[in-house]
């Protein structure tokens, strides 16, 4: 079960960490103002469907983070953006995975995808 009044300060930490008013989180995650106040305040607990909003339009947040507190945020494990820059480029955070490399191994192609759907792909 949820602690209702954790959730709240975790999502409160998420709204400051990223500097955002309520109306600004709100209308980043396409919410109404009201759904936010009344999450913050106690009246309502959050739906799924709003879970799922804030996890889509801040992907450095961890599901389990947020619904329990357990793990960290910001994650840095994740390939994030920043939601706040201006840019739509998605900026890879964490290490690639090591795997073994073969000498004969060439790269075929690199794709860039954007925040807005569209992609460039490069080939050397």
């Amino acid at each position: 079960m949820i602690n209702s009044a954790k959730f709240t300060e975790r999502l409160q930490k998420i709204i400051d960490f990223y500097d955002e008013t309520a109306s600004g989180f709100a209308e980043k995650i396409g919410v109404q103002r009201s759904s936010i106040s009344h999450i913050l305040s106690g009246r309502n607990k959050p739906s799924l469907d709003f879970v799922m909003k804030v996890l889509h339009s801040y992907p450095e947040v961890e599901l389990y983070w947020l619904m329990n507190g357990k793990g960290e945020f910001p994650s840095e494990s994740k390939i994030s953006a920043s939601p706040n820059s201006n840019t739509s480029e998605i900026q890879i955070t964490a290490k690639p995975p090591v795997t073994e490399s073969n000498s004969d191994s060439e790269i075929e192609k690199i794709i860039i995808f954007y925040k807005n759907g569209t992609f460039k792909s490069y080939k050397p």
